[in-house]
């Protein structure tokens, strides 16, 4: 195996060196008593976690045997789950790599794919992009899971946990190897909590924490500093490791099953009722273009109809589609944010809609609705990505208190954005229209000298 190899994979064993490099990355005091066969690694940026996984890959798909525990015609599978396609590319680079620098490992590829090794000793390793759907129907060998707090969170509203449920596809065979990597975000999800849950205990499950220097001395500590200066808190978890706590739920996830009407997926219209409409607009090319009407009923504001069109789309022909959804409602103007300067406009206009540019920014009709669902004054539909989307919605602190509500990285809020605006957009008409009457004072006034007003005497 050639000398890099050999220097990475020295990163995997307990302990590396002797006593305070391993404590330090463990928080223990003594080396784990068996093999770990779960494992997180919470490292800075450039720390090498990519490589040490499609590494693992590849020593777990080669130098163990797992046909004993096979069924004729199966194959176990080492599956590396990526957080997107382009850092899957890269592990897969890696993985043909090491594969064919070997002469020995070459010998032992069956077939290349684009995606997938299959090796004559009845393994495969397969790279996949992180999803819920990505570990089932797999007998795993190995699970081994790239910046799991980075993954897309437009399938699930917690996108890590449903990764995990790699579990029951190692059950099958002993000591298969549940291994992730991240570098750390937020103090929630499947990387903190289980963080919270081993770090420093004598658990059989290992956590490695380490910054990025001490995984890969050769980062530059003027590039850490450059990042330090310009954003503390986002460079202590970029390559610090640590778990930033500027970052926080906007919404739990309680709040939101609690305002949606389960199995409400559209309403239709009903006469006499006023409709308020809230567009996102997309240039159709990376953004979904979304819209969303919504009335009040009482005291509550109900959601009644959400629409998405996912890129590529043309522009104009959404607009149309959407002016005649609008219609359809009696609405004759929808609001929407300054996207595209007068495209918006234009095009609505051109289809019988005058497009109202809100005065409100995205965080104020975050805010704004905030309260909305927490005072258990809104109906929402049974919508997946709607729910999705705003569980996943963060709260962000700025070094100079402002806070901001926005999505988080790789991800999308186009729909929660929209709905916002037009649960928002019902609430302040309603609010408006809501006659104001001067309570009748019987008892007598009189003037008061300086002042211009009456006061009962």
């Amino acid at each position: 195996m050639p000398v890099d190899c050999e220097q990475a994979l020295g990163k995997l064993r307990y302990p590396l060196g002797q006593g305070w490099t391993a404590q330090q990355c463990t928080g223990r005091n003594a080396p784990p008593t068996a093999p770990a066969t779960e494992a997180w690694l919470v490292c800075g940026r450039r720390a090498g976690k990519s490589f040490v996984l499609a590494l693992t890959a590849v020593f777990l798909a080669t130098f163990k045997d797992y046909r004993p525990q096979l069924a004729p015609g199966e194959r176990a599978t080492v599956l590396v789950i990526a957080c997107d396609r382009r850092q899957a590319r890269v592990i897969l680079r890696y993985v043909r790599g090491l594969l064919t620098g070997v002469p020995m490992l070459a010998r032992l590829i069956e077939r290349e794919t684009a995606e997938a090794f299959d090796l004559n000793n009845a393994v495969s390793i397969e790279v996949a992009v992180a999803s819920f759907r990505s570990t089932r129907g797999y007998t795993l060998a190995a699970a081994l899971c790239d910046e799991i707090a980075f993954g897309p969170t437009d399938d699930a509203a917690e996108p890590d946990y449903e990764v995990l449920h790699a579990r029951p596809g190692m059950a099958t065979i002993p000591g298969a190897v549940l291994l992730c990597a991240s570098s750390p975000y937020a103090r929630r999800g499947a990387l903190w909590d289980a963080f919270r849950r081993h770090y420093g205990k004598d658990s059989s499950v290992l956590v490695w924490k380490a910054a990025t220097r001490t995984m890969n001395p050769i980062v530059p500590q003027a590039v850490i500093d450059a990042a330090m200066e310009a954003d503390p808190a986002s460079a202590a978890a970029e390559y610090g490791a640590e778990f930033r706590t500027d970052v926080e739920t906007y919404i739990s996830r309680e709040v939101v099953d609690a305002a949606v009407v389960v199995g409400r997926r559209e309403l239709s219209r009903i006469d006499n009722v006023t409709y308020r409409a809230f567009v996102d607009p997309s240039g159709g090319s990376s953004d979904s273009m979304t819209l969303a009407i919504a009335h009040v009923d009482g005291t509550r504001v109900v959601l009644d109809l959400v629409r998405e069109r996912k890129p590529p789309f043309s522009p104009d022909d959404v607009a149309r589609e959407f002016a005649d959804v609008l219609k359809s409602y009696n609405v004759a103007s929808v609001r929407g944010d300054r996207y595209g300067g007068e495209w918006p406009r234009e095009r609505f206009r051109t289809h019988g809609i005058d497009y109202i540019t809100s005065t409100a920014a995205e965080n104020d009709l975050y805010r704004e609705l905030l309260p909305i669902l927490n005072g258990g004054r809104c109906e929402l539909l049974d919508h997946p990505r709607l729910i999705t989307q705003l569980c996943s919605l963060e709260r962000r602190t700025a070094r100079g208190g402002r806070d901001s509500i926005d999505h988080p990285p790789g991800a999308h809020d186009d729909v929660a954005n929209c709905v916002a605006g037009a649960i928002v957009t019902a609430s302040r008409a309603a609010m408006e229209e809501v006659p104001f009457v001067v309570p009748f004072v019987a008892r007598r006034a009189r003037y008061i000298p300086g002042q211009q007003s009456w006061w009962p005497s």
